[in-house]
């Protein structure tokens, strides 16, 4: 909730919707998705969610590396490989070109007539004991350029005055 007027989600190590703010769940739920939700699905099954996203191949193939990562790192996931192939077809092309793959890109989400350019850092708890919480991510999104911000903001206070 902290961080309204911008998006942030929790996810579970399969990439399902645990929890949402405000914004995120304004920003879903056009898209039919919900907290249970599977973003993974929703990216590869096409729909809403996917067509939404301007740059879906670029997302596609940086998503694919992050996932091919994120199984290495548990000693293979079957839903996390199966998802990075699925995803790593629409990479085939970059094969070789190191300009391909950046350290951060923008998310960006159509939404109506607004386009939402979106960056974003994930957190992990790294050092828990506890099983469900070394598998809780908490992503949080922040506006990658000005027209972005002013549409957070003002869809925020929008809101704040209708409640």
């Amino acid at each position: 909730e902290r961080h309204d007027p911008y998006p942030a989600v929790a996810l579970d190590r399969h990439w399902t919707l645990i929890a949402t703010n405000r914004c995120s769940a304004a920003m879903l739920a056009p898209m039919g998705l919900t907290e249970g939700d599977s973003l993974l699905d929703a990216l590869i099954d096409g729909g809403p969610f996917a067509d939404a996203i301007e740059n879906r191949d670029e997302l596609a193939r940086h998503l694919a590396i992050r996932l091919q990562t994120e199984s290495a790192y548990l000693g293979g996931d079957p839903v996390l490989d199966r998802a990075a192939a699925e995803l790593g077809e629409a990479r085939k092309d970059d094969a070789g070109n190191p300009d391909a793959f950046p350290a951060v890109i923008a998310a960006r989400y159509r939404l109506g007539d607004t386009v939402l350019s979106l960056f974003s850092t994930i957190a992990q708890f790294g050092s828990t004991e506890d099983i469900a919480l070394a598998d809780l991510r908490i992503e949080l999104m922040f506006p990658a350029d000005t027209a972005t911000r002013d549409a957070l903001v003002a869809a925020s206070a929008a809101a704040a005055d209708v409640g």
